[in-house]
């Protein structure tokens, strides 16, 4: 993990070769961790150009839950504005052309007691240190269980996107995960080509709750 990997370049290079030999009415299937409405926003406008997309809700580290129930009403809720513009065939002001296909969700029980069980004695771990490391392992293990139960042709993670999250941790976490399980890991690094600038556009513009910290209540109130 020592040598910086660029992720965004070999996330262009998998569309570019789908595009050049796919039917265009046979995309292939992507299942997309998402953390929250936000973060996903510019993963799904760019990501259901060429995959049939599937968002896959599993966030257990979200510890209180009236903070995970508004998250997830918020996911859905950009969700159907997202599939309100397909079926009306209204891009306006969007990056998405009419190529756009509807997305589905997939919502995984919640589960914060798995979680606290998980990252037990890492409570005073710095962020970014190794409680999330363990945060990440879990989620992503559960979506590439899940791509792989659902026949999915790959999985990855909105987590990308935030400047404060390791791209080269999450993606050596991923294709680990994807052997594991025996699926596709779709490698990515979505805060680059002004990804994370263009969510925080999509979040004004949705009127979208942004939260100020990941969901775990040691980010919010450190040990």
């Amino acid at each position: 993990m020592e040598n910086k990997i660029n992720y965004s370049r070999q996330t262009q290079k998998i569309i570019d070769r789908i595009e050049s030999r796919r039917d265009a009415d046979d995309p292939p299937r992507l299942l997309l961790h998402s953390c929250c409405a936000p973060c996903s926003s510019h993963c799904m406008e760019y990501l259901r150009e060429h995959f049939l997309l599937t968002v896959f809700y599993y966030n257990p580290n979200i510890t209180i839950p009236g903070e995970y129930q508004k998250r997830l009403a918020e996911e859905k809720r950009l969700i159907a504005a997202y599939n309100r513009q397909v079926e009306e065939q209204d891009f306006t002001g969007m990056h998405s052309t009419a190529r756009a296909r509807r997305i589905e969700i997939l919502e995984a029980p919640y589960d914060p007691d798995n979680w606290f069980r998980a990252v037990a004695g890492l409570e005073g771990c710095p962020e970014g240190g190794e409680r999330c490391t363990v945060c990440f392992e879990m989620r992503l293990e559960k979506a590439a269980q899940a791509a792989a139960e659902g026949g999915f042709d790959y999985f990855t993670t909105t987590l990308t996107i935030s400047p404060l999250k390791d791209a080269q941790r999450l993606n050596f976490i991923g294709e680990q995960m994807a052997k594991k399980y025996g699926t596709a890991w779709l490698p990515s690094d979505f805060k680059k080509k002004d990804g994370y600038k263009r969510s925080i556009e999509l979040s004004r513009e949705f009127g979208l709750y942004r939260q100020n910290y990941c969901g775990c209540v040691f980010s919010q109130n450190p040990v």
